[in-house]
């Protein structure tokens, strides 16, 4: 299996299975010079990790991450680092039943299909699982980025669970780490928990749309045609386990929109150009242009639930199946944290291909 590799010049290789004894990240191309330690990226991995509250998957792990390689004194060198995070609180038995059978929803069949040979204790490779590995490798992008570009800004959170929306007239930044489903919306918080509970004693599950928010990203980053800033992250949430559909600033909806309504006008402020308006998502040509970068994502209903589906074995029999196992009633919960990380990972990368190319150079205005 090969393509487990994201990421220009700042390159992270993720490893691992969800039953295996750990997982990992290799990162190739950090700048030196980074003061990183393993609290740093246990800030981190403490908000993915599962078993937290009633609503996430009640798989107990501590998700504790060692530094192998790349540091010295605290500080990284310049060579690969590596990061371990062992697999403490493993219930293959839980998947027993399903060594024959093909969960609908999941990647059970294409697995089968594709190499012959799968992993069925909790999805292998394909689990949710793997997503620690990209939060302990955005926790050293975080580092790096707070070394080189210390303003910039990044944070996750949920705008609807199932039907239910935000009220962005409630929006309040400082909300979105005082609930479990890092919203920003207090009232809609409290609506969440009491659908989200019934839907969880149920077992059954719901999907969710989250956004990240990009602030102060310098202008500049990103190129054109194949290179561009929106390509990479559209990319990079797409690879996030369940997630179906990505959109960047106005996304889908400016296709309902006139030409009129949709350009962000643009005047010259007393720091640089000034737009009264943020359609484009921060992002025009693929390339940054210093307002705050909007990425938004869809995400499939956990697949795991407990009501009986049909489905087939490998030996192509009709059959019915019911998950069993610790599953996430909204997986998007947890998704939030990894779509920060997949973000930070980025744009740290596009930092480093920017200075590479054109040295920070900018076109003057005024």
């Amino acid at each position: 299996m090969s393509l487990n590799t994201y990421g220009h010049l700042f390159r992270v290789t993720t490893w691992g299975e969800s039953h295996g004894p750990a997982l990992g990240a290799t990162i190739d191309g950090c700048p030196p010079g980074v003061a990183i330690t393993s609290a740093d990226i246990q800030t981190w991995l403490d908000k993915r990790k599962p078993g937290q509250n009633k609503y996430t998957t009640q798989r107990r792990e501590a998700d504790e991450v060692d530094i192998l390689s790349g540091t010295f004194e605290d500080i990284t060198t310049g060579t690969p680092i590596q990061l371990m995070i062992k697999n403490t609180d493993q219930r293959s038995k839980d998947y027993g039943d399903i060594a024959e059978k093909f969960r609908p929803g999941h990647a059970d069949i294409t697995y089968w299909q594709k190499y012959g040979i799968r992993d069925y204790r909790g999805g292998g490779r394909s689990s949710a699982r793997e997503t620690a590995a990209r939060v302990a490798a955005g926790g050293v992008a975080r580092a790096a980025l707070a070394h080189i570009a210390p303003n910039v800004q990044i944070t996750g959170y949920m705008v609807a669970m199932g039907e239910h929306d935000i009220n962005r007239a409630n929006f309040d930044w400082d909300q979105i780490e005082q609930n479990p489903f890092w919203t920003p919306d207090a009232h809609a918080a409290e609506n969440w928990a009491t659908y989200l509970d019934g839907l969880r004693k149920s077992g059954s599950s719901v999907g969710a749309i989250i956004e990240v928010t990009i602030r102060n990203c310098p202008p500049g980053l990103g190129a054109p045609v194949y290179g561009k800033l929106d390509t990479d992250l559209a990319a990079a949430m797409m690879s996030i386990n369940a997630v179906k559909g990505v959109e960047i600033g106005e996304g889908m909806a400016a296709a309902r929109l006139t030409g009129e309504a949709n350009a962000d006008e643009i005047s010259m402020g007393p720091n640089g150009p000034e737009y009264a308006s943020n359609h484009a998502g921060g992002i025009l040509g693929g390339i940054s242009t210093g307002q705050d970068i909007a990425v938004r994502f869809a995400v499939k209903p956990t697949s795991s639930i407990l009501t009986t589906r049909k489905t087939i074995t490998k030996s192509g029999e009709n059959t019915e199946i019911i998950t069993k196992g610790r599953h996430d009633p909204c997986v998007g919960i947890r998704a939030v944290p990894v779509a920060e990380a997949m973000a930070a990972a980025v744009v740290l990368d596009h930092l480093l291909l920017d200075r590479g190319q054109t040295g920070g150079e900018r076109g003057k205005i005024g």
